[in-house]
């Protein structure tokens, strides 16, 4: 899927915390991300996944500078970008852009689709009127939509249809890296699989990088580079797709793979269920030690006490556990 020989983004224990005032009127902050390092490699997808809340969307969020990071640096292009306000960060929003989840909720109803798409050009690019709607025509085409589309409206495609919109006026503005925030998740099983082949085939054509956030493990596993698993605001295992999927190291990521279901029934029986019990404890109180002791079925009594450190135990294969 590229060539993966430089960095493009490299991320230094980044937080984001939001604040939460509670009835006696002392503040509280849901730690959503906390402490976050890792590296994206020009060319590459990197998947990210988890349970729900586990702070994937907002670590994606704060990457493209959509929300302000709390704490830790940004590096874009060796460029940190973590601390530069809205005007300074205007040469950046250009080269970074987001697939939105939710394909309706990203759209402006009252807008048509050249006017969708042209927006980002207007802000972005010094086209003329002409060059602009020829743009548009190409990107439609790249989508796999008709010229003939360009003055209807959101509410007369389907799902599938506005993510694609979603996708070209992503894609506008020829970027380097584009954050899929769950891209696929609101749509049917059977337009997802086109969605990601055309997300890999304008990578290939574009030169493109994503960051691919996913509850779907098995579309993660099938479009991901490397895959970072992440627990509680942090990131626990990061390791090429096949390595990961093939030897899970961390224990929270065996149980998420083994949750993924199995189509023949026989083998479903036979498989060896890990299943993760308990809750996941609150993002405003973070356990001691490992984050992940209190449902960690190897947990000894120095995961309560130590945080882990990351070891890299084989090649590219990186687990924070005090099990290696």
């Amino acid at each position: 899927m590229g060539k993966l020989s430089d960095i493009l983004i490299e991320v230094k224990d980044l937080k984001k915390y939001f604040p939460v005032k509670n009835g006696i009127n002392k503040n509280n902050f849901i730690k959503a991300v906390d402490g976050v390092s890792f590296n994206i490699r020009r060319g590459e997808t990197f998947g990210l996944v988890g349970e729900s809340g586990c702070g994937k969307s907002t670590l994606g969020r704060t990457i493209t500078r959509l929300y302000d990071a709390t704490a830790g640096d940004i590096f874009f292009e060796e460029n940190n970008i973590a601390k530069l306000n809205k005007k300074q960060m205007k040469q950046y929003y250009k080269k970074m852009q987001i697939i939105f989840q939710d394909p309706y909720s990203s759209l402006n109803p009252y807008m048509n689709v050249k006017e969708l798409i042209e927006e980002p050009l207007t802000l972005h690019t010094k086209l003329s009127k002409l060059k602009r709607k020829e743009k548009i025509e190409s990107l439609l085409e790249m989508v796999g939509l008709k010229k003939d589309d360009m003055d209807k409206f959101p509410h007369e495609f389907s799902g599938g249809q506005c993510q694609r919109i979603g996708i070209a006026r992503a894609i506008s503005t020829n970027p380097d890296f584009v954050l899929c925030d769950e891209p696929i998740s609101a749509l049917d099983v059977s337009i997802q699989a086109q969605v990601v082949n055309m997300l890999e085939d304008l990578q290939k054509e574009m030169g493109l990088t994503y960051l691919f956030v996913a509850h779907d493990l098995s579309m993660v596993r099938h479009i991901s580079d490397r895959i970072g698993v992440m627990y509680l605001g942090s990131i626990v295992e990061v390791g090429r797709s096949n390595d990961l999927y093939k030897n899970p190291l961390h224990p929270y990521t065996k149980g998420l793979l083994s949750s993924i279901p199995i189509a023949d029934p026989i083998k479903a029986k036979e498989s060896n269920i890990n299943i993760i019990k308990g809750d996941i404890p609150s993002p405003m109180n973070i356990p001691s030690g490992c984050r992940f002791h209190t449902r960690c079925p190897y947990a000894k009594p120095i995961c309560s006490e130590v945080t882990p450190i990351e070891k890299e135990v084989e090649n590219d294969h990186i687990v924070t556990c005090h099990l290696y």
